[in-house]
Parts: C-alpha cells; structure tokens; sequence
C-alpha cells in the first residue's frame, strides 16, 4: 500500500531533537522490511534496521534518536530480553519514545520486561494506518514537537483519532472512578472502610461465573463492541481467580477483556498505575508476569458482590 502523508514538523514548535532518527531493530529480515516500511510511510528517517541480537550495541552508539521501534515475529531470547531491559530504561527516562510490536505468543515474555509503563506494546497490529498513528502519538508525547500535516489522503489520520480517543476514554473513566478530572493517582475503590473487627464479604463463585457467562451471552444477540467494558470484565476474570486461588498471565487477562489485545494491555498498564491492580513477577520465570487485585479493589468486589447478591447485574 503507498502513503502519500509524511510527519512534518514545524521549526517554531520543534525540540531540537525533533527530526532524530527512528532506531529500528527486528526479529527476522521480513519483520525489519516490515519496520523500514512503517517508518518511511511516516515520513520518519532511520538509518536503517538491525537484528535484535546487534540492537543494544548499536542503540548505545546512536548519538540522537526521536523513536525506537521493534518489529518482533519469534522469541529471540537471551538478546530480545536484554533489549526491551534496555529501551524500558530509555522510554522511562525520557529519552525516546519506544513501541514494541509482536505477536500474541509473545506477550508475557515482553510484558514481563516493560516495567515502567512507558513502552507502547502493539500486539498483532495489522492495519499499517494504525501503526503509523501509533508511531506519531508516542513521539509527540516525549515531546519531539512532531506534528502530523498533510495525511488527509488516507486512513492515519482517521486511525490517529481513534487511538487517541480510545486513550481519552480510558483516563475518562478512571477520573470518573477516582473522583473528579486529572484524580488519577492514587486511585483507590470508593466502598467505605471496613471495620478492624469485619471479615471480607464471603463470594461465592458459581454467583461471579454466573455474572460472567452472564456478560458473554449477549455477543449472541448483540455485537461485542456494543457492551465493551474492559476494566469490569478484567476484575470479574480476577475476582474468580482468586476466589479459585489460581494466578492470571497478563495474556490471560487480555482475553478475558474481550477487546483486542493491544487495548487490553493499554487498560492494564493504566490500572495497575493507578493502583487498582499489581503486577507480580513469576518468582519461578523471569519472563512472566502476574496480574492480581489490589488488596482495596478485592474488597470492593467482594463488597460489591455481597450487596448484589444472587441476581447480579451485568
């Protein structure tokens, strides 16, 4: 597919950094092809594309760079781990903006890797406008002064918007849970505080798979995207989890969203930042990460669960 639209960036309002180069790395000669491609059909420069057994020499040694971008279709071990420690380093400084994306089969071993919170993990990501936004919007938000111009002649700009609505909706609804606009952190559930001398609520668990096949009987009737809740439908998923005493993948959890992964990952990222889930390491596997309720957010499920009763809601 040719794109006519190009990232153009205005002196007056561009850091000085603001046209560095997007440091490309990939798993395999077609996933680099991929990358280059993305990365020219956004009007970015690149010096080209290295494998990520070579990418953290060759980051190291590249003076200015406004983007990484990793292109991952197989599991390079070793390497690719040590890559993603290095560029979760970097995003989480500041010094560039860093995108990662890969396959559903790889998701808990880059997850596990992205601590701070500022890659942008893109799973499965076919639609090539999706991906060029994706690319724009995290190097605006480092601030390299990056502004989109003439991409009217196709769908980016279209897909821009709704990446970034769909990021607008998700801090909307966690200012609505916390309180007000911008009370993002610390967020915690609104049930009043329990008595030193009251025991959690009792749930019982036919009571939450009941809300849950509940939920999943109306794709029959009616589109999935209709009722899309993923925020509920990820601590419904916890609440049974832990009532079962078993322990929830980070992929596990982005199928229980019923969205898309990447958007699953987005809902995670921002619930665990606000303090209403907790990421734990798989003390047994470097490369696995937990997802569970915060001790507050248990409480209010179990509290909510108490209150409603058998004829729960949906």
């Amino acid at each position: 597919m040719e794109y006519v639209s190009r990232l153009a960036v205005e002196p007056s309002l561009a850091a000085p950094h603001a046209l560095a180069p997007v440091f490309v790395a990939g798993s395999s000669a077609a996933a680099r092809r991929r990358a280059l491609a993305l990365v020219k059909a956004a009007g970015l420069r690149t010096p080209g594309a290295v494998s990520i057994s070579e990418a953290v020499e060759r980051l190291s040694h590249q003076a200015l760079t406004s983007a990484v971008w990793i292109e991952l279709d197989q599991d390079d071990g070793a390497p690719l781990d040590a890559l993603l420690d290095t560029i979760d380093r970097g995003a989480g400084d500041g010094a560039y903006a860093a995108i990662v994306s890969a396959t559903p089969g790889l998701i808990d071993a880059v997850s596990a890797k992205l601590e701070r919170g500022r890659v942008e993990l893109l799973i499965e990501q076919g639609d090539e406008g999706a991906r060029i936004a994706a690319l724009a919007l995290a190097t605006t938000r480092v601030g390299h002064g990056a502004r989109l111009s003439d991409i009217a002649a196709d769908n980016s700009a279209a897909r821009l918007r709704q990446l970034t609505d769909e990021v607008g909706q998700i801090a909307a609804t966690l200012a609505r849970l916390s309180g007000g606009p911008g009370a993002l952190t610390p967020m915690a559930p609104v049930a009043p505080p329990l008595q030193a001398n009251d025991p959690p609520p009792e749930v019982a668990p036919e009571t939450v798979r009941a809300v849950i096949r509940a939920r999943r009987l109306r794709s029959r009737f009616f589109a999935e995207d209709l009722f899309a809740d993923p925020a509920w439908d990820m601590l419904l998923d916890l609440t049974q989890a832990e009532i079962a005493q078993v322990r929830v993948l980070v992929s596990s959890l982005c199928i229980a969203a019923v969205v898309p992964a990447t958007t699953a990952l987005r809902w995670i990222k921002t619930l665990t930042d606000t303090g209403l889930l907790v990421r734990r390491a798989d003390p047994h596997d470097g490369r696995r990460v937990f997802v569970e309720m915060a001790h507050s957010t248990s409480l209010a499920m179990k509290r909510y669960f108490a209150e409603v009763g058998r004829v729960a809601g949906v």
